[in-house]
């Protein structure tokens, strides 16, 4: 018996990868909240994590997988400092709304 997953073409993860980007995208865009607006970078992270697994694993050549690795590892160093850049933010002016860090002042 053929494994389902076997039955799964490229173009289903290009579909799935351009799903989690575009819906990390528009949530950037449309959010002014800090913690949604680093979910959904995370989100597009994802996106492009899988398409490059999928284009890997279509070519046969793990480059794609290994450089993945990578990506994760950055990712993970991001997320602890914008983490920790957004509980500084919350500090200083009580909310987490990107409209109260639009305007500089001299």
């Amino acid at each position: 018996m053929p494994d389902a997953l076997s039955n799964i073409a490229l173009n289903h993860y290009l579909l799935a990868g351009a799903l989690l980007f575009v819906i990390g995208l528009i949530g950037f865009v449309a959010r002014r909240n800090l913690i949604v607006m680093f979910l959904c970078t995370e989100m597009m992270f994802q996106g492009i994590v899988v398409t490059m697994v999928a284009f890997s694993r279509y070519h046969m050549n793990f480059d794609g997988q290994v450089f993945v690795i990578f990506v994760l590892t950055i990712a993970a160093a991001e997320a602890a400092l914008a983490l920790g850049l957004v509980v500084l933010l919350f500090r200083r002016k009580h909310t987490l709304d990107a409209e109260a860090w639009s305007t500089m002042k001299g």
